[in-house]
């Protein structure tokens, strides 16, 4: 429905469950696994509802509370792993054509991501754990609310720049959607594959393009959030996630997947 039959009501509000849904999962999984793992798991956990505001939260305990910087960069960068998780369950229930497209990509992001923060997670739990409650809310309605919302105006943005400039358009718009948040518009991205109006090659370049502005945001927020030795431990591993994720896409084209 709406102009340029860019909006599906249904799709976007499972989404928006599902949204919830993580984030109910991953609190539980903090509560369960108790206060050993600590900022770790809590930075993997908060990174299915936003990993760029885990990044800077992080980044601000790092800051305030002296001895914990290891257990906040894990978390960090844990978040992202979170990130890859949450983009293939959104596209696989937007678009499995557009999951088994980006399906090399995500992988190699995901390995990437997981090696990275686990080396600072074995460093961490060489520390004494950190007392307080690390979980966070376990429902952020206003969170999937505002994700409900700027999926919607990213839906329409996408179809708008694909009727209007064609896929150079898509890419640009997916681009700049992505310093805000990058499962948005791979959504928005998978809807069009979904509806017919892209082919789910077409698809991978502008969900890379929203991941690695995405991508840069993070690295800002790690800048500015954490000091010097926050961000120094926290970027590269930021970095080289946006980085695998082109590899894989390449090793997917030249390899010809999904054939």
């Amino acid at each position: 429905m709406g102009p340029f039959g860019a909006l599906n009501p249904w799709k976007i509000w499972r989404l928006v469950v599902l949204v919830l849904a993580i984030g109910a999962a991953g609190y539980l999984a903090t509560r369960l696994l108790g206060p050993r793992f600590g900022l770790p798991i809590s930075g993997l956990a908060s990174g299915f509802v936003s990993s760029s505001a885990t990044i800077g939260a992080m980044g601000a305990k790092a800051a305030a509370v002296q001895g914990i910087l290891g257990a906040a960069v894990a978390g960090a960068v844990l978040s992202t792993v979170a990130t890859v998780l949450q983009m293939a369950a959104v596209l696989g229930a937007t678009s499995q054509p557009v999951l088994m497209a980006m399906a090399m990509p995500l992988v190699f992001a995901g390995v990437v991501a997981a090696l990275y923060g686990a080396v600072f997670t074995l460093l961490a739990l060489k520390s004494p754990p950190q007392d307080g409650d690390h979980a966070g809310n376990p429902l952020s309605v206003k969170t999937a609310l505002v994700f409900a919302a700027t999926l919607a105006v990213v839906m329409l943005l996408s179809a708008a720049a694909r009727e209007w400039f064609g896929e150079a358009g898509v890419i640009v718009a997916a681009g700049l959607a992505g310093f805000v948040d990058t499962h948005a518009p791979a959504i928005s991205i998978a809807s069009l594959v979904a509806a017919g109006r892209m082919t789910p090659d077409e698809a991978i370049w502008p969900i890379l393009a929203a991941f690695t502005t995405n991508s840069a945001t993070k690295v800002i927020l790690a800048a500015t959030a954490g000091g010097r030795d926050f961000a120094l431990r926290v970027i590269p591993g930021v970095l080289l996630v946006a980085v695998a994720a082109w590899a894989g896409a390449l090793a997917a084209m030249r390899l010809g997947w999904p054939g």
